[in-house]
């Protein structure tokens, strides 16, 4: 049964092309319809490749009939290619051609027998948790959800910002930091790694509050279910605050309240076996290395 292939990837260099080719020749030699994203499609022209006739989609609703997405890239790419699927689920697989890739694990010599793995089915599915934002405004298009975290963090260089925190309506804390990220299990080896939150095993249903270089010496990050409900107040000498969600972000005017739950729907990661968060742990982060081991 041919497979549609839905397909976004990164700019590459002149020196990673041979690389691309040989992936495109596996792509082209097996029982897929590729699908391109516009972007990449573009991208694959400018360098000669043969793709004109190949179709593309732009929106959504170009992927109506996609079988399953490949990001071809780092986290970021995959990051996008789940922005672009939305709500429809269709099922990612990250092929890792940038740097340390905890999302996009699979590293391009492996491309090949992994398609073929994927082909006959022998996979599995991880099923992520989102988080998604809201507000009076729309600020990010109809796309507010993410796959790793929300930032509230201050816009200039110099005074911290104020955030009063709720969860499910009741009074949390008030955060005098540089900010504050609200992150997903899976977002646990991202932001929130870096300002000192845990390392969590990303089916754990939980979100992870960990602020920005706090001034308290008593404020430590804190896991929250994720079916909770949290909301946000934030106060700054600038008048305004900037939101980001995964690798997006805006700047907005601090007498907007931000609400903060978990999104309706989940991304749905390819994983081939082989493949698991504790093994990519070791391998990306040396977590628990020691050389008396």
């Amino acid at each position: 049964m041919s497979v549609q292939l839905a397909i976004h990837g990164k700019t590459f260099s002149a020196e990673t092309k041979p690389l691309m080719e040989k992936m495109w020749a596996d792509i082209c030699a097996k029982n897929c319809q590729p699908l391109l994203s516009d972007f990449f499609k573009n991208h694959l022209l400018e360098h000669g490749f043969s793709v004109a006739e190949v179709p593309s989609y732009s929106t959504e609703k170009g992927l109506e009939s996609a079988d399953m997405a490949w990001s071809i890239g780092g986290d970021g790419t995959l990051l996008e290619t789940l922005t672009q699927i939305g709500a429809k689920e269709i099922p990612i697989l990250g092929i890792n051609t940038g740097r340390l890739g905890f999302l996009a694990t699979l590293s391009p010599p492996e491309i090949s027998a992994a398609l073929d793995t994927v082909l006959q089915g022998n996979y599995r599915i991880e099923n992520r948790s989102l988080v998604s934002v809201e507000s009076d405004v729309d600020f990010f298009d109809g796309k507010g959800f993410g796959l790793n975290e929300v930032g509230i963090m201050k816009t200039d260089t110099s005074s911290m910002i104020t955030i009063k925190a709720f969860v499910d309506g009741n009074y949390l804390n008030s955060y005098w930091a540089d900010g504050l990220i609200v992150s997903t299990a899976t977002g646990s080896t991202g932001y929130s790694l870096a300002v000192g939150g845990p390392l969590v095993i990303p089916s754990s249903d939980i979100f992870i509050i960990a602020p920005m270089s706090p001034h308290n010496l008593n404020v430590r990050p804190l896991l929250v279910s994720s079916s909770a409900v949290l909301s946000f107040e934030v106060s700054s000498r600038s008048k305004n605050f900037l939101i980001s969600l995964d690798s997006r972000s805006k700047v907005i005017d601090s007498h907007f309240k931000i609400e903060v739950k978990k999104a309706p729907f989940s991304a749905k990661l390819i994983k081939i076996p082989g493949d698991d968060f504790l093994q990519t742990l070791r391998s990306k982060l040396n977590w628990g290395l020691d050389v008396r081991n």
